[in-house]
């Protein structure tokens, strides 16, 4: 089984989240949220940081991460760890695997022709939502 890791990056006011535009497959063209691949016997936050920062120059003095979720897909063989926090301060994100924008919390993320996943976009950010004052505090 391949583990991977998803990143829900809030901004300091908590009112956007870090999106991509995914420059390959699969999805690629659709935006979703960072993160990449979890190497072989690495800790699985240590895997988040160490992604959200090549992917966006997000360090970890810059945002305190909380593991939200897994969604384990056993007929295809991956498990996907999602992680949330909020930036402590404005940071000029920069990545060269995909384009970085903000986004704001009000569209449908449950949109199929324009975000990835297959609606566990909008599943994860309702649940955010649902926890916000934990997970975002």
């Amino acid at each position: 089984m391949q583990d991977y890791n998803l990143i829900a990056v809030f901004n300091p006011s908590a009112d956007k989240w870090l999106m991509c535009v995914r420059k390959k497959e699969p999805f690629c063209g659709l935006s979703n949220l960072v993160g990449g691949k979890i190497k072989a016997g690495e800790n699985p936050l240590d895997a988040a940081y160490r992604e959200l920062c090549e992917e966006t120059g997000i360090t970890r003095t810059d945002i305190r991460l909380s593991h939200l979720m897994d969604l384990t897909y056993h007929v295809c063989g991956f498990s996907i760890e999602i992680y949330t926090g909020r930036l402590r301060h404005e940071v000029a994100v920069t990545g060269e695997e995909n384009d970085l924008y903000w986004s704001s919390l009000d569209l449908d993320y449950f949109d199929n022709t324009r975000y990835a996943g297959e609606g566990n976009l909008g599943h994860i950010l309702r649940h955010i939502l649902l926890y916000r004052k934990e997970l975002l505090a």
